[in-house]
């Protein structure tokens, strides 16, 4: 398996995840999280990476690109940015 993103958090990973298996393309998802060092190495390492299979990793590359690009960045519903 190939590290193919660090994501921001749970959800960001799952939706990542389900594009990809959507795409029949296996992925694993692994958080840094440490119960017993309360999410310390979230801290220093980021919240957790996504791997494919490297036979997969350029085809999974350019899904997440291709959904990155199409994601909206500016939501017009939320509010907190007012």
């Amino acid at each position: 398996m190939k590290q193919l993103i660090q994501p921001e958090n749970a959800t960001e990973a799952d939706v990542i995840k389900k594009i990809l298996e959507e795409n029949g393309i296996l992925a694993r998802v692994e958080s840094f999280h440490d119960t017993a060092y309360d999410g310390l190495f979230q801290l220093q390492r980021g919240w957790g990476v996504v791997y494919v299979p490297e036979s997969e990793h350029v085809r999974a590359r350019k899904i997440l690109e291709d959904w990155q690009s199409s994601t909206p960045r500016d939501i017009p519903w939320d509010e907190s940015t007012e």
